[in-house]
């Protein structure tokens, strides 16, 4: 059974619009697509109406993830195949597809608890994506928004529920990140870039540790991060590459504690038949550090 295409938004729901209306577009170069009299901002990445999409609230957390199904056919087997595995999806009204500016949408609920979103159709912008920040644009095309990490309390549970939707195991990392802590990693692909979820069974004050966007050139993840730092947003892992996708990047703090990968030159899985899974020992092989603390005044 054909399953879903690509991450193709994300929503959060946010305390201070203003605060992350700037960082987004005046720190990471996203373009701002829409903003709804009721609340929704959309924030744009390419030639899609949005890609991520900020509610107002006060969790400032995850709200939803919405995942491509391409066509209505394939999302139509979806939903049949949860219902037969019990899993309860609900054919949201039109009110909520024009909100997600999508033609069809139904959600449902990961064992995580997450708010998942099916849908086709999502629109295009009225003119194409240029930022002056990060001039190369993001690596959209083929791979979708980008990926998301979510903490979770029982892997086997989210790898059961993803396959369902189409994903594939691209990797695992395990690794002692301090003594007697271990997190042990799932990486999943559904389409060219390695991969879309993530997971691991790790306590977490969010739902999402984190979402990556991708640059098409790493230049403008160093220019990023000299923002970030001139700016004085925290950063939440400094410079590095992970081993297992080989991502450029750096992780920052947004405006709602959990962190954003801003990265670049992601490794893909093109030729899916002839990938083989690895489990890897380290979360990063080079970088990716706390950043030092500041040095005391003199």
């Amino acid at each position: 059974m054909a399953g879903i295409r690509e991450l193709g938004y994300v929503g959060f729901e946010i305390s201070d619009s203003a605060a992350w209306k700037r960082f987004a577009t005046d720190i990471l170069g996203f373009g701002i697509g829409y903003e709804d009299a009721d609340g929704p901002v959309g924030l744009r990445l390419d030639g899609k109406i949005h890609r991520i999409v900020l509610e107002p609230g006060s969790t400032d957390d995850l709200a939803f993830v919405g995942f491509d199904c391409g066509d209505d056919a394939t999302l139509d087997a979806l939903v049949v195949d949860l219902g037969a595995a019990g899993i309860e999806v609900t054919a949201e009204e039109n009110a909520l597809a024009r909100r997600r500016r999508v033609g069809r949408l139904v959600s449902t609920r990961d064992p995580a608890g997450n708010r998942v979103e099916l849908y086709t159709g999502l629109a295009d912008a009225d003119n194409p994506f240029e930022s002056e920040l990060v001039p190369s644009g993001f690596h959209t095309r083929t791979g979708g928004a980008g990926h998301t990490f979510f903490p979770v309390a029982d892997s086997s549970a989210m790898l059961d529920f993803y396959a369902r939707l189409g994903f594939h195991v691209s990797d695992y990392i395990s690794e002692e990140v301090a003594p007697g802590v271990k997190v042990d990693a799932t990486f999943l692909h559904c389409n060219t870039r390695h991969h879309t979820v993530a997971f691991a069974a790790m306590p977490s004050p969010k739902k999402m540790h984190h979402f990556m966007v991708e640059t098409n050139d790493r230049v403008d993840v160093g220019c990023a991060y000299d923002r970030v730092l001139e700016a004085g947003i925290p950063v939440e892992l400094t410079l590095g590459m992970h081993p297992n996708d080989r991502m450029f990047s750096f992780y920052v703090k947004t405006p709602s504690g959990f962190a954003i990968e801003f990265g670049s030159d992601g490794r893909e899985i093109t030729d899916p038949a002839a990938w083989k899974t690895t489990t890897y020992d380290q979360l990063s092989i080079w970088g990716h550090n706390p950043p030092p603390a500041a040095a005391p005044a003199s």
